[in-house]
């Protein structure tokens, strides 16, 4: 079995560098972590290019939410492809989803196309679906690397029967990835298939800020904590995984 490869979502410079130097394979790189993922700064990638020697995946999506857009949407997606190729981004994570719960197949060849042969995964869109088997095929001719899933459940535990069937019914022909609340532990059991080789976990941990003054008559998010605090990567789980990923 080929060597499987971990991957991080980062939604900082900091936690991007920690994941690089604790070891982490691959970043995806995203901002907006209440919201899941959202397109990253064009500033934020090439500073990452210059400091990590990792390959560094970008988060396409133009908003939170559900995963179908607007036209007008889709033409931004596009343009972010295009300006984050020419900074160096080693591949690209989307999804998008027509407003029945299907694979919006014509969208979505779009945007492959102007990956310019970069690698692209179809990210945690395929849950919402309606369909995930049927829709694996469709991924898989449209010309995805990998698919990034839960099993259409909100975490790997809970859809960890799914998963299993999923990657059988690829038979390595694209990657299932999972992830959504991805353990350590999952790794033996899913690598049993034979045909794992991605798994993607965010390692996250909150850690104190260096901030010290909080005004207590303005909020800015719905977690009063929010000014006291950094979502970072926690170099003890990374270890687990790289461990879990070594002793198979």
């Amino acid at each position: 079995m080929a060597k499987i490869t971990l991957e991080a979502p980062v939604f900082s410079v900091e936690a991007a560098l920690e994941a690089a130097t604790y070891g982490v394979n691959r970043l995806e790189l995203c901002s907006n972590f209440p919201e899941g993922g959202e397109t990253p700064s064009a500033g934020m990638l090439k500073f990452l290019k210059s400091e990590v020697d990792i390959p560094v995946f970008v988060m396409i999506r133009p908003s939170g939410g559900n995963f179908a857009y607007t036209q007008k949407e889709l033409m931004v997606m596009k343009r972010d492809i295009e300006l984050l190729g020419e900074l160096g981004a080693d591949g690209f994570v989307f999804g998008v989803l027509t407003n029945e719960g299907s694979v919006n197949v014509a969208a979505c060849e779009t945007l492959i196309r102007t990956a310019s042969g970069r690698p692209c995964t179809f990210h945690r869109a395929f849950d919402a679906l309606s369909d995930q088997f049927e829709a694996l095929e469709i991924i898989k001719s449209l010309g995805f690397q990998r698919i990034l899933t839960s099993g259409g459940k909100n975490s790997v535990t809970e859809g960890l029967d799914v998963i299993l069937a999923l990657i059988n019914k690829a038979n390595g022909g694209i990657s299932i990835m999972p992830g959504g609340g991805t353990k350590p532990e999952h790794v033996s059991v899913l690598s049993k298939t034979g045909h794992l080789t991605d798994i993607h976990a965010s390692c996250k941990t909150w850690k104190k800020s260096p901030n010290n003054y909080v005004n207590p008559d303005v909020s800015f998010s719905d977690d009063p904590e929010a000014f006291l605090k950094d979502l970072r990567v926690d170099q003890e789980t990374v270890s687990q995984f790289l461990d879990a990923i070594e002793s198979i």
